[in-house]
């Protein structure tokens, strides 16, 4: 044996550049990382040139062991890593039957693969030659194997049985049928030729070839060969499928960021990620399906995202309608683009107001066209959808039929500092100054991510408590060490419990918002009373926005147009993202148990007069039940004032008492609102300070 290993040696000092054998075993070749879902599922691997995934031998089942030593190397425990038996018979099959079959040594291709170039020169058969008698005295036999299993091509950018196991069947290669390992353990002798993704039935025919000489060496059965040949075989789409591409390179940015770019696409991380692949898959169908019926409205892409409220976590990422569309510039993330959200908004907006007391449920608006003074800026004139305006209203049925000039009303009394701060608390990262924002911010005068809007909606949804946003439930290096592992932790708290429950009843209240959007929308999910949603779309047209939360869930959609072109027909708030997002939700709710929002202790519910927001006076009114914060529940019991004049020859309200002997009084009442104004109950005006 040294005799040998010298004359190696010798042999290998006179040709030079002889490759290390040390490098065979090594563990530090490039290892494709693999991302999965929630439930296990493959979605991606993440490599540079090659996919790779490292596997011991013992994990190998022995038929998979049996059908790549039948097919390619059946003498590999007797010979010294030359066979001259099949080599000759390798000959024959290829030339005379016309049966592919290699004649080279599982060791011999191991070499080949990894330490010598594909050149064909009698240098390079010759370092073989001296590589494979190396091999056999360095390593034993199940040395070889292994690193044979592990470091052959199986087609594309597949190499090693793991990684083909699962680009092709996804399924690990434990989990492999004879009839799947069959078809891997006849691949490397012709990866391109057997793809079965290119050539199907070569491949088929390939295997049947495998299945055969394994009867023919009674490595299997009669009965096992039948049954394998006649096995279905379901291949895993395609090799290189990309599945969630946008959340895929969402989560693999973050790693990169947070381990390297070599630790991610060559480290063989497994990436366990809180997707879920089943509703990923439908979110993008219905996606696809609603957009395409938009054509005509100028519509050529839409988004969703979906996450749990209480673990920031995301169950769904559609970022366009076709990640591989060039014409719509497809792999735009939108969901982590900048978007204006139109009054999708607003609900922060009256948060901000019904936290500090500033304003109730049960408050006032008189929703009349209004131009609004900002200093050393011309008046801001905003004006409702339809330009329909439906006088005084609370706060509920204002927001909940996303009135505009309340809303602007209620932005003026929060002031854009407290706003800008409360926002930006919630998770609205992108309002930051409130000196670059004017009043239009309540209407989506300003930019967000809709990875943002999920974080603000979601501390809606969980009573007040935000949770940042997180795609990944652990990561697992090629050792099995774990890198990082997800651990609930309560989230900060950046809302009251009782201002998100009344903010969420509002917005889940159906018969407050059929003003405008008529009762039993699609607003609406069905077995599912208590949905809190709101839409949103920018005056000029370019983005349509639906958010909708359950205490579990938060579910956002939006169309509109990458390049910011306007849309031509979707302008109601029940069109355009309203049918993505009410298919997903239910899908998102099917099977699951009806949940309501708990009342917290300090919510109060009481009945208030609609007239005043306050509790009803000895005369009686018109009432309804209201919730309300326990530090700011109404505490008068206002009478309506009978002191407004009205001159019956112009119409117009004058002060009391102002001298004008030839016109005709009447009394009216009136009542006041949210901004302080005095506002005529039966003869809509705004009264002139006395």
């Amino acid at each position: 044996m040294v005799v040998v290993l010298a004359t190696v040696v010798g042999i290998g000092w006179i040709l030079g550049d002889i490759p290390n054998l040390k490098k065979l075993s090594s563990t530090d070749f490039p290892e494709s990382s693999q991302m999965y879902d929630r439930n296990g599922k493959l979605i991606y691997e993440i490599y540079v040139d090659k996919r790779r995934r490292e596997i011991p031998l013992t994990k190998i089942p022995e038929k998979m062991i049996d059908a790549t030593l039948a097919i390619e190397d059946v003498g590999f425990y007797s010979h010294f890593g030359f066979d001259l038996k099949g080599i000759v018979r390798g000959l024959y099959r290829t030339i005379i039957e016309k049966r592919l079959q290699g004649g080279s040594t599982l060791t011999q291709q191991l070499v080949k693969n990894v330490l010598l170039t594909p050149e064909r020169t009698w240098t390079r058969k010759i370092k073989e030659a001296i590589l494979t008698v190396g091999t056999e005295i360095m390593y034993s036999k199940n040395q070889i194997l292994e690193m044979y299993f592990n470091q052959t091509p199986y087609g594309g950018t597949l190499w090693g049985i793991e990684a083909a196991s699962t680009g092709i069947f996804n399924k690990e290669v434990s989990n492999l049928t004879l009839a799947e390992m069959a078809l891997l353990a006849g691949l490397p002798a012709s990866p391109s030729r057997y793809s079965p993704f290119s050539h199907p039935d070569l491949a088929k025919e390939r295997q049947e070839q495998v299945l055969t000489r394994m009867l023919e060496l009674k490595m299997i059965s009669k009965e096992e060969f039948e049954k394998a040949k006649n096995e279905k075989l379901n291949y895993y789409v395609k090799a290189d499928s990309l599945i969630a591409p946008h959340f895929v390179f969402y989560v693999k940015d973050q790693l990169v960021e947070k381990y390297g770019a070599k630790k991610v696409t060559e480290g063989g991380l497994k990436i366990y990620t809180t997707l879920d692949l089943d509703l990923q898959k439908y979110a993008q169908d219905v996606v696809v399906v609603e957009v395409g019926k938009l054509n005509k409205s100028n519509v050529t892409n839409g988004a969703s995202l979906i996450t749990e409220s209480k673990t920031g976590q995301i169950l769904a990422m559609v970022g366009s309608k076709d990640f591989f569309a060039n014409d719509i510039e497809g792999k735009y993330n939108v969901t982590t683009a900048l978007r204006q959200p139109g009054s999708s908004i607003k609900p922060l907006n009256y948060a901000v107001g019904i936290e500090t007391g500033k304003v109730t449920a049960a408050s006032l608006f008189y929703d009349e066209q209004t131009c609004f003074n900002v200093e050393n800026q011309k008046p801001y004139c905003p004006t409702n959808y339809g330009y329909h305006y439906y006088g005084l209203q609370n706060l509920r049925q204002s927001l909940a039929n996303s009135l505009n000039i309340p809303a602007v009303k209620m932005l003026k009394i929060n002031g854009l500092k407290s706003f800008v701060a409360s926002a930006s608390a919630m998770g609205i990262s992108t309002f930051k100054n409130a000196d670059n924002y004017g009043l239009s911010l309540t209407l989506g005068g300003g930019e967000v991510y809709m990875t943002d809007m999920n974080v603000a909606f979601g501390a809606l949804s969980n009573m007040g408590v935000k949770q940042e946003l997180t795609p990944i439930l652990k990561v697992v290096d090629k050792n099995d060490k774990v890198l990082e592992k997800y651990k609930y932790v309560p989230g900060e708290r950046v809302l009251s419990a009782e201002t998100s429950f009344i903010i969420s009843q509002i917005l889940s209240d159906d018969g407050a918002r059929s003003m405008v959007f008529g009762a039993g929308s699609m607003l609406n999910i069905k077995k599912h009373p208590e949905v809190a949603i709101k839409t949103g779309t920018t005056n000029d047209l370019r983005d349509n926005w639906t958010i909708g939360y359950t205490p579990d869930y938060v579910a956002t959609t939006w169309v509109g147009n990458n390049d910011n072109s306007r849309m031509t027909g979707v302008v109601s708030g029940t069109s355009g993202a309203t049918p993505i997002w009410n298919k997903v939700m239910t899908k998102l709710l099917e099977n699951k148990q009806v949940r309501n929002f708990s009342k917290p202790e300090g919510a109060v519910g009481m009945t208030v007069c609609n007239l005043t927001g306050q509790l009803i006076p000895e005369g009686g009114c018109d009432s309804h039940y209201e919730y309300f914060k326990k530090e700011f529940v109404p505490t008068l019991h206002l009478p309506l004032r009978n002191n407004i004049l009205v001159d019956k020859t112009t119409g117009k309200i004058v002060k009391k008492g102002e001298d004008n002997p030839n016109a005709e009084w009447q009394e009216h009442a009136s009542v006041i609102d949210a901004s302080g104004q005095w506002v005529c109950l039966d003869c809509p005006q705004i009264i002139p300070s006395p």
